[in-house]
């Protein structure tokens, strides 16, 4: 998830029972506080002064990759369903679910506002925990229960990454114990910077193919837990199971952890770093540029590639006439970036083989990193792993390889607008929505979307609306929104929800009301959230 606000819903401090009502049982007493309509201003403010919304000329456009379609697909008018993301705990550190009366109370609420369904982290950490292959999917199954019972679809997660670090991560799930084990002898199977620093967000794409967990290599654990997974769920899938994504990196994203914020290591807008400084991910570098002829290419990433809350200009790698676009320059991103997309296909080759024939989508997703876009290195992308500058399409590799497993193309920040964005940090979302609509229409792959932030307001959901089309490059085939939580069901929000809903099963032809009523976050650390007004009312007898 790109930037990705995930803040855990709080429910209903009520005694928990075990008896769950239908949503047909009950649906009558789930009740709503009165809505009024929001106020709409045409101005989105930050928080400090007005945005003026961007009005780019064809020169622009051209220059800066916002690329339009010549074509058209048909798909226009067709339903776009939707699904909302869970809270991230969901289940418990014991494995149980959280609060279930609480759950299914806003379960038959989304069901009542016509959601498809639900999506949820299924953690490793949690899962996993008690040692390998000692799996324990209790938490799910009530859930997945939970889900049939309300009429509801659910979308599950391989979650392989670490909860907390991120943003809006409002809890910590770490990775299971005796992987935390294994990684306090040979700090070499997490990620790390040129500093020296480790990431213990998701096990080094370096030794992949390596027997450094106890004897399984990171692909074969991979492989045990979504082959348990289908195992105990087999009833279930392609009825009320209907998607699989499968996670390849932090925050479940196919993307290295450049931008970790933890600790205060990042912050919007920085370029991040590389992060190819294990041993496991040196020796791949080394041996690549032997290849190459070239021995001094190898001993290590950029010199001059900076540091994480750095701007492009500042740096001799990612800088206009930077060495980003050196014989060097392009060795080195070829290599990191093809390490990223082998990693990916090696995952979602397992994953198609232990889903082919459930009746499942595979899906995979894909950060959008849209800061530093409109600049001709596109740093923050690069050192994410996407090579993707003024002068290469970095999306279309990915595109390809999702193509090739029958993966759907998961991409986020579809609510975002560059209007919306610090003028400083060069940004274009909307462009870079562009160009991954253009790169999927290209292949033939399907896409869906996400929000990358919290959005309440019509002004995001309008902006959902308008990229759902396929009027410039692929339609969205589904959207999932983040994410559960109280604030939700505040009256105005849900009226949002509802009619953004609504919306999207009629192919998003109608259109909402461009507006921020909520002052709802626009880029991370800039806008200030507002402060619920009113709470909504959820009553289960």
């Amino acid at each position: 998830m790109a930037l990705t606000p995930c803040s855990s819903a709080s429910f209903i401090n009520k005694k928990e029972r075990k008896n769950y009502r239908t949503h047909d049982d009950i649906s009558s007493m789930i009740c709503f506080a009165k809505m009024s309509p929001p106020s709409c201003n045409l101005k989105a403010k930050s928080s400090n002064q007005e945005v003026q919304f961007l009005n780019p000329t064809m020169e622009e456009k051209e220059k800066f990759h916002m690329l339009t379609s010549s074509t058209h697909s048909n798909n226009s008018s067709t339903k776009v369903p939707v699904f909302v993301m869970l809270p991230l705990d969901t289940i418990s550190i014991g494995g149980n679910m959280n609060k279930p009366r609480a759950m299914n109370a806003s379960l038959m609420a989304l069901k009542s506002a016509g959601v498809e369904g639900v999506m949820v982290d299924c953690w490793w950490g949690l899962v996993e925990k008690d040692g390998p292959l000692k799996y324990n999917w209790e938490g799910y199954d009530e859930l997945v229960k939970m889900v049939q019972a309300n009429g509801l679809k659910l979308q599950v997660v391989m979650s392989f990454h670490q909860c907390g670090g991120n943003v809006g991560d409002s809890c910590s799930i770490p990775l299971p114990p005796w992987v935390l084990e294994e990684i306090s002898k040979n700090p070499d199977l997490v990620y790390t910077d040129r500093s020296g620093r480790r990431n213990p967000e998701y096990i080094s794409l370096g030794c992949d193919q390596l027997p450094v967990l106890r004897g399984r290599t990171p692909i074969q654990v991979y492989t045990d837990y979504m082959r348990s997974f289908r195992e105990r769920f087999k009833n279930y899938l392609g009825d009320v199971i209907v998607e699989i994504q499968v996670g390849m990196g932090p925050c479940g994203e196919l993307r290295y952890p450049s931008y970790p914020e933890s600790n205060g290591t990042w912050r919007f807008p920085g370029i991040g770093e590389f992060q190819c400084y294990d041993k496991y991910m040196k020796a791949s570098l080394a041996a690549s540029a032997d290849a190459m002829g070239n021995e001094l290419w190898g001993r290590g990433g950029p010199h001059d590639s900076g540091h994480y809350n750095q701007f492009p200009e500042e740096t001799g790698f990612f800088k206009k006439d930077g060495t980003w676009n050196s014989e060097y320059g392009q060795f080195f991103l070829e290599w990191y970036s093809r390490k990223l997309l082998e990693h990916g296909d090696n995952i979602l080759a397992s994953a198609e083989g232990i889903f082919k024939g459930t009746g499942c989508k595979l899906s995979g997703k894909v950060a959008g990193i849209h800061w530093h876009y409109n600049t001709r290195s596109h740093a923050a992308e690069l050192t994410a792993g996407y090579y993707n500058t003024r002068n290469r399409d970095g999306y279309l590799p990915i595109a390809r390889m999702f193509a090739k497993r029958g993966v759907v193309f998961n991409f986020t920040c579809m609510e975002m607008r560059d209007g919306e964005q610090p003028h400083s940090a060069n940004c274009s979302p909307e462009g870079l929505v562009r160009q991954v609509k253009n790169a999927t229409r290209d292949v033939g792959v399907e896409l869906a979307g996400e929000n990358a932030l919290e959005r309440y307001d019509g002004g995001g959901y309008a902006q959902v609306l308008n990229t759902s089309r396929a009027d410039s490059g692929n339609g969205l085939s589904a959207f999932t929104y983040l994410r559960l939580n109280k604030r939700l069901f505040e009256p105005d929000n849900w009226r949002n929800l509802v009619e953004f809903v609504k919306n999207m099963s009629e192919g998003g032809n109608t259109r909402l009301p461009e507006c921020d009523s909520s002052r709802a976050d626009l880029y991370v650390r800039f806008v200030k959230q507002s402060h619920a007004k009113k709470t909504a009312e959820v009553a289960v007898v």
